[in-house]
């Protein structure tokens, strides 16, 4: 399977070694082509975003994964940055398609888990 991350890349950098950690773990579910957060391609049938760090970026790159429809889509956020969610993400979530978890830091391989393993029964 082929995975689209996405993350801040100019506002995010702080969160790089979060973006690290989630790349890891998505590299188990197939092969994760935008390792470095800068491919312009989204050609993946699972998009993966971490949304704490507000982007344009990242939101332009999940409005063309929502317009594609053929896409899933988790939106991680972690509520202990203090930070308030976009109301246009929180609002996409459809519990399908869309899908936006809060996390905590240290259990985002587990979300990242039963994601991948809610998308193998589908």
């Amino acid at each position: 399977m082929k995975v689209y991350f996405c993350g801040s890349i100019r506002g995010g950098r702080d969160d790089v070694h979060i973006y690290r950690r989630i790349v890891q773990k998505l590299q188990s579910y197939g092969s994760v082509l935008t390792e470095h957060v800068g491919s312009t391609e989204i050609s993946e049938r699972v998009v993966v975003a971490e949304v704490t760090n507000p982007s344009l970026g990242v939101g332009y790159e999940l409005g063309r994964a929502v317009a594609m429809e053929t896409k899933n889509i988790l939106c991680l956020f972690r509520p202990s940055s203090g930070r308030r969610l976009s109301a246009m993400i929180r609002g996409a979530d459809d519990g399908d398609q869309f899908v936006v978890k809060d996390y905590r830091e240290e259990e985002v391989e587990n979300v990242l888990e039963e994601f991948f393993i809610h998308l193998k029964r589908t």
